[in-house]
């Protein structure tokens, strides 16, 4: 089974880039964040004449999660139940073949210090604490999407570069370990203990073939669902303009391949 993360920055904007990748890659999952559409505007009709269910999670404005399922889709849910996610359209779940997945869109944060750094922060509390009401750490559960923090220095092209900016301090990180400590593991990394592979580069100053990227798109699994999982890759040819001439997310995609439970 392969299930894929990409954070598409705008799907009215994408869409031709999105429907091209699955044609190539057919993912049997794929969770999408940075829609930036109103759930009317969602292109259900399109997906599902390529045989994938689809909810999604979003207002129109900035932000906006949804999943794609070619293997059943149940139960879909919006936020946390609570004040955290009625607005912000960050997080979804449904279940799909019998995995609960989730596609989240943490808060950017702007500047360490500012109202909307407290508001991440409290973001990712907020979440962890969502985990241990919903779940047990034995649950086959996945969260995919853009948390926009770095785990580790070896996921920024150069740390000297960061200091003192988000995505890496470490409340932050530390966020982000307490939602691993409850019982999820940053899958790539098992594949991939070296580092130095991103997920995200900024659109200026040649950023993307200079190299200069951060890993901010995460596969976090429970340790049921970890034991399943033989591969997370990261598409990097997915954020270069595609064979077809559509221009790229800021974003790519990251892939795990999971063996039948």
């Amino acid at each position: 089974m392969r299930l894929a993360t990409w954070n598409v920055n705008s799907l009215g904007a994408r869409l031709p880039l999105v429907l091209e990748w699955m044609a190539a890659n057919e993912p049997d999952i794929l969770c999408l964040q940075e829609t930036k559409l109103a759930d009317d505007a969602f292109p259900a009709a399109t997906f599902a004449d390529l045989g994938y269910e689809s909810v999604h999670h979003g207002d129109g404005r900035w932000n906006g999660v949804a999943v794609l399922s070619r293997v059943g889709l149940e139960r879909p849910s919006c936020g946390m139940g609570d004040a955290y996610d009625v607005h912000g359209c960050r997080l979804l779940a449904a279940t799909c073949a019998g995995i609960r997945v989730h596609s989240v869109y943490v808060p950017n944060g702007r500047s360490v210090g500012s109202e909307h750094y407290l508001t991440k922060l409290d973001w990712l509390a907020r979440l962890r604490e969502y985990l241990a009401e919903q779940y047990d750490p034995g649950d086959a559960v996945a969260m995919c999407g853009d948390f926009n923090v770095a785990p580790t220095d070896d996921d920024v092209w150069d740390p000297a570069q960061f200091v003192g900016s988000t995505h890496v301090s470490e409340p932050e990180r530390a966020a982000l370990g307490a939602i691993l400590d409850w019982g999820l593991e940053d899958a790539f990394r098992r594949f991939h203990p070296g580092g130095h592979v991103f997920t995200w580069w900024d659109y200026r100053a040649g950023s993307f073939h200079k190299g200069q990227g951060m890993r901010i798109d995460l596969v976090l699994l429970s340790k049921s669902l970890s034991g399943r999982c033989r591969s997370v890759e990261v598409d990097r040819d997915a954020r270069k303009k595609s064979p077809a001439g559509n221009k790229p997310s800021d974003h790519t995609v990251v892939v795990a391949e999971l063996a039948d439970a």
